[in-house]
């Protein structure tokens, strides 16, 4: 049976609970979201004079909820109006409704008895075959099916979403005993292609998969902080980005999660897996107790690894944990030596190698950790799945590593992370020296661009499933490559299609980047039919490298700039009228002339999480790379008839002036960046290349032809270039723009004007290129403009940003 999902009911309007009716609203699905009714007015309804019998009483613990979430940073909805989507009510009243919804989400608070009275209730309104789930963080399955019709069984399981959903990709699908199998299946790829998750069938065992493997880690490093007489900041520096975590690494998330949420499962698996060989490093250190004691939560209580603190002058100092005193102190610079010796490997997985062989108390720290790590993962096959890659699966979606442990395991070396197990006094489970006993050293492997898994039972390599559906770069880069140099790889996707793979630092836009732009052009030109522009990188990229711009300036080598910034626009130009189909597939930081590509290329596949933008005035110069003229392009695109053209433009205009980022690729179109009916945005990330690909081979199926350069494009003159300088000058009068901002922004409104044209008139595209070019360089012989160049180069950030 076809199964579609038009309205979901979601019961519990807690943070979670809300979060996840943003989610369904974010890929445009009806929401039903339920909560109870309170027990009485409070007291400013009481002066209203409102009773318990008043819906908006009733519904006051909902409706407050939701509005809470929406207000929250970050948000959990892609675009305000989406909220529009969740109609709210509550258990008395509302939940007869549930009868016309197909899938039944439970997201109360984690109690079995709790649980047990809002399915009663759900039994008596829900219509046979509605998909019932419940949120569960680690209530067993087994024990919410007990009592339910045989209907309910068969359509009842766990679905784990993790917090906050928008942005944690981890979807866990736990089956109850008596689940029917395309009920799974159904989910299992709703997850991925709709929810954009990371689906993952777990087993209905304590905490599942990524709360079992990421409590132990945390509570792992909890024993060895003490053991090794370590302070949080030493774990903090070693435990984030440099092993492809956040930076926010281990006591910062903690802080940022709360200390109480993850005692609740820390003590959950405590009390439920005592067959576990670990079992006891789930018990709370004492400090640990003592934080929970004293209420030191993190963020929602204001300290707990990190409080901040104001100082006598107003300002505010973040202070330390002392793991010892348990009194807050300042802050301690952690520093290794180990360390440094990564500092020239970009790629994360190459790090692990150096690091577990540091002499130092990281290597240390790494030996330890990684080896525990290691041993309990392949203790929990087959306990909490059989298939290792849904651990390293999990991880990464749930808990954000770049790479799981069997992963981390693979860089290392198998047989070296066996070896690091026995100078630590532990051992992997048999099965890892089965595997290498039958001459397969290694947990993955690649071939025919398809990543391959050890399958344990079968004791060979499969394929991990469910790969068709996307193209993976790592994979192909090898040996599908048709050009590459020092900034970007430019790989035969099939059928025709090219990619141009951004690998500069930060995929930094710079000349071998252009270079390779171009050279794939060439290439598409001659021998393919179209081109994408997609990476696989944290960012898509962050903008022109302006370390190159800013020595040109120093120099005062303005030929040399002038040619670089025209080879920009010109390469910007040749996305747009090249005689293939190009396409962009943008995500999360597209900046400066990362966006500047996506507004020429002729159409644009971002991920939902694209936070887009032409960021140039905050290095104090204009878009350079075709960005000024492409909004003012726009903006007379959007001219109607009898329409006050000039709002239309300052609109554009303070988009770039006030450096404007979309908080998602769906904002992107209030900012007229991405345009509707032209442009798409898909939630899954993994999917976007595979996507971007056919959406150029679809452009070609419909007869693409090279498009016509513009003559048409209407620009204001004089009377929108007045109107500007008036703005600038009283926002400079109101102290809101120093006399600097003004000058950027009057060079800015020269370009988008048309210059001092005395009436409006058509111009074209390389008459505002021309402008733009002029303006840019001129702001580069600022003396400020390149103070602010030269800080953002001390600070370490090489890019438009």
């Amino acid at each position: 049976m076809k199964r579609t999902i038009k309205k979901v009911a979601v019961i519990g309007s807690g943070i979670m609970g809300s979060a996840i009716a943003c989610h369904f609203a974010n890929i445009g699905v009806e929401v039903l979201l339920l909560d109870i009714v309170p027990r009485e007015p409070n007291e400013q309804e009481k002066k209203k004079g409102l009773s318990l019998e008043d819906k908006s009483v009733r519904n006051r613990i909902v409706n407050e909820a939701l509005k809470n979430a929406l207000k929250s940073k970050p948000s959990p909805i892609y675009h305000q109006d989406f909220a529009k989507r969740i109609q709210t009510g509550n258990l008395e009243d509302d939940i007869k409704l549930v009868n016309q919804v197909d899938w039944i989400i439970e997201v109360v608070v984690e109690r079995l008895d709790i649980k047990k009275q809002v399915f009663d209730n759900i039994e008596k309104h829900r219509k046979p075959g509605t998909l019932i789930t419940s949120n569960t963080s680690g209530i067993p399955i087994k024990f919410m099916n007990e009592g339910r019709s045989e209907d309910f069984k068969k359509h009842f399981c766990g679905t784990h979403f993790f917090n906050p959903p928008r942005y944690l990709r981890l979807f866990e699908i736990i089956p109850g005993p008596d689940t029917k199998p395309e009920v799974i299946s159904f989910l299992n790829e709703y997850g991925k292609k709709f929810l954009g998750k990371k689906s993952v069938i777990a087993k209905d065992t304590p905490a599942f998969i990524g709360n079992r493997i990421g409590i132990f880690s945390i509570m792992s490093l909890f024993h060895t902080v003490k053991e090794m007489g370590m302070t949080i900041e030493e774990v903090d520096k070693l435990t984030g980005p440099v092993i492809g975590r956040q930076k926010s690494a281990t006591f910062r998330t903690v802080d940022v999660v709360g200390l109480d949420t993850l005692v609740h499962v820390a003590n959950g698996l405590y009390e439920n897996v005592a067959h576990d060989e670990q079992h006891e490093l789930f018990k709370l250190p004492d400090f640990i107790k003592t934080m929970m004691e004293n209420n030191w939560l993190g963020s929602k209580t204001g300290q707990g690894f990190y409080k901040k603190e104001k100082k006598k002058d107003g300002s505010s100092e973040i202070k330390s944990l002392d793991l010892n005193t348990l009194e807050y102190r300042d802050r301690k610079r952690a520093s290794f030596a180990t360390l440094e010796l990564t500092k020239t490997i970009d790629r994360v997985a190459n790090r692990f190698e150096v690091l577990i062989k540091g002499k130092d108390k990281a290597g240390e720290f790494y030996r330890k950790n990684f080896a525990a790590l290691f041993a309990y993962v392949s203790n929990r096959i087959p306990e909490i799945t059989d298939e290792l890659y849904k651990i390293d699966d999990a991880m990464q979606a749930g808990f954000g590593w770049e790479h799981g442990p069997f992963q981390i395991w693979d860089a290392i070396g198998v047989a070296k992370g066996i070896k690091m197990m026995a100078e630590q006094g532990i051992e992997p489970a048999n099965w890892v020296n089965e595997m290498l006993e039958a001459g397969c050293d290694s947990f993955y492997t690649v071939k025919d661009g398809k990543t391959y898994f050890y399958d344990i039972p079968n004791k060979r390599m499969q394929p991990v499933p469910g790969q068709d559906a996307f193209i993976i770069l790592d994979n192909i880069r090898d040996t599908k490559a048709v050009f590459k140099n020092s900034g970007v790889v430019v790989e035969d996707l099939g059928d025709g299609i090219l990619n141009v793979e951004f690998r500069s630092k930060m995929n930094a836009i710079g000349g071998d980047v252009l270079d390779g732009l171009n050279k794939a052009i060439d290439l598409a030109e001659k021998e393919y039919q179209g081109l994408v522009v997609a990476n696989n990188g944290q960012n898509f990229s962050v903008g022109a490298n302006i370390g190159m711009i800013f020595m040109m300036a120093v120099e005062q080598e303005y030929d040399e700039l002038n040619m670089a910034i025209k080879y920009f626009q010109d390469t910007m130009m040749r996305m747009r009228y090249s005689s293939i189909p190009t396409v962009a597939a943008p995500h999360n930081m597209t900046l400066g002339g990362g966006c500047e590509l996506s507004l020429h290329a002729d159409k644009v596949v971002a991920h939902a999480e694209t936070y887009i933008g032409l960021v140039e005035f905050g290095v104090g110069v204009i878009p350079g790379g075709g960005g000024s003229k492409e909004m003012t392009l726009r903006a007379a695109d959007t001219y109607q008839k009898d329409d006050v053209e000039l709002n239309r433009l300052r609109e554009h205009f303070l988009t770039i002036g006030m450096a404007k980022v979309s908080t998602s690729a769906y904002e992107a179109y209030d900012l007229n960046i991405l345009q509707p009916g032209k442009d798409i945005v898909v939630v899954n990330k993994d999917r976007q290349l595979a996507i971007a690909k056919k959406q150029a081979l679809l452009m070609v199926e419909n007869a693409y032809t090279q498009p016509i350069k513009r003559q048409d494009i209407k620009v204001l003159g004089k009377q929108a270039l007045g109107a500007f300088y008036v703005g600038t000058d009283q926002m400079l009068a109101g102290n809101y723009i120093s006399e600097h901002d003004k000058k950027i922004a009057n060079k800015l409104a020269y370009v988008m004007a048309g210059g001092d044209l005395s009436a409006a008139a058509q111009v074209s595209e390389q008459y505002l290129l021309d402008l733009e070019r002029e303006a840019f360089l001129s702001l580069t012989g600022e003396r400020k403009t390149l103070e602010r160049l030269q800080h953002m180069l001390k600070k370490g950030k090489p890019l438009r940003n």
